[in-house]
């Protein structure tokens, strides 16, 4: 077991955060976007940045090439339709992608989008991690954030 603090404070004893979120142990602040069968999307509002999305596997592997072929379907279907809301409620007009295997948690991928206050820290995914923590660190509007989690839950959930 470890101890996590979640970015309310508040803390919490897990195995896996990503078990924890996904069997609904641990509610994600905002809440749960979307879910489907085999995935569930959250945000970490840690990272305040309006329209990042968490997509993690709801069983615990750790890479892509563990997913069977109903879960390869599912997922790529399910991104999709979340890239299609971060598009047509969000105006999000670019999103970086980002997967590793080797994380403390189980599979996931992160979809962060592409705001134009981000190209000072670059235009590869190099640029990421110095933005997400640039978002941590500074704040970030989290009336904004929650609304547009609210959005993003809202339509995919029709």
């Amino acid at each position: 077991m470890r101890t996590i603090t979640l970015a309310n404070g508040n803390t919490v004893e897990v195995d896996c955060l990503s078990c924890a979120l996904t069997s609904g142990k641990v509610e994600p602040e905002g809440g749960v976007i979307a879910e489907t069968e085999h995935f569930h999307a959250h945000q970490d509002v840690a990272y305040p940045i309006r329209g990042l999305v968490i997509v993690a596997s709801k069983r615990h592997i750790k890479g892509l090439d563990e997913l069977t072929e109903e879960e390869q379907h599912d997922y790529i279907t399910f991104i999709t339709k979340i890239r299609k809301a971060q598009r047509e409620v969000l105006g999000i007009e670019h999103v970086y992608y980002f997967y590793n295997e080797d994380t403390t948690h189980h599979f996931h991928l992160w979809m962060v989008p592409r705001y134009d206050w981000m190209y000072e820290f670059g235009r590869s995914v190099e640029s990421v991690r110095p933005v997400l923590l640039h978002a941590r660190n500074n704040g970030g509007d989290h009336a904004k954030v929650l609304e547009g989690i609210r959005l993003l839950t809202k339509v995919l959930n029709e």
